[in-house]
């Protein structure tokens, strides 16, 4: 019985993989970064979510339109520091038009989230700070006293 054959190349393909992998790397590296990119973005678009979606619901419980904005605002800069986020800046808006409505009528407060992020967490060409706004509203109890 004879011992394993191994195919043999021929001379010409001769370092044919080593060619291979140094030409497909590069295209590979860039597939992988522009996942994480893209993860990361997504995470950053959740908590500036999550953050306008609190910061609405804490104005809507307020019982006046400054107590609600200065609420808002406390709320979302406690939720993004608690998700982790970093931003460069932040701005949030508060529509406290509905405190001006009628008792009886159904009004919301809504709450815009602005904030400029490194999206890439690293250095990466091409990608700098990106600036993030989303917004929330929330309903503001009709019988309540306004």
């Amino acid at each position: 019985m004879s011992g394993p054959r191994h195919a043999r190349r021929p001379d010409g393909e001769r370092g044919s993989h080593s060619l291979e992998l140094a030409v497909l790397a590069p295209g590979m590296i860039l597939i992988l970064t522009m996942i994480i990119v893209a993860g990361r973005y997504a995470v950053v678009h959740q908590a500036i979510e999550g953050a306008a979606s609190q910061a609405a619901r804490a104005a809507s419980l307020a019982r006046d339109p400054i107590a609600a904005a200065d609420r808002a605002q406390e709320v979302a800069a406690a939720t993004l520091s608690n998700a982790g986020l970093h931003c460069a800046s932040v701005d949030v808006s508060v529509d406290t038009s509905g405190f001006a409505v009628p008792v009886g009528t159904p009004a919301s407060v809504s709450a815009t989230v602005t904030c400029v992020v490194d999206i890439a967490g690293f250095s990466v060409p091409g990608i700098g700070p990106q600036t993030l706004t989303t917004s929330h509203s929330s309903a503001l109890d009709t019988f309540r006293e306004r």
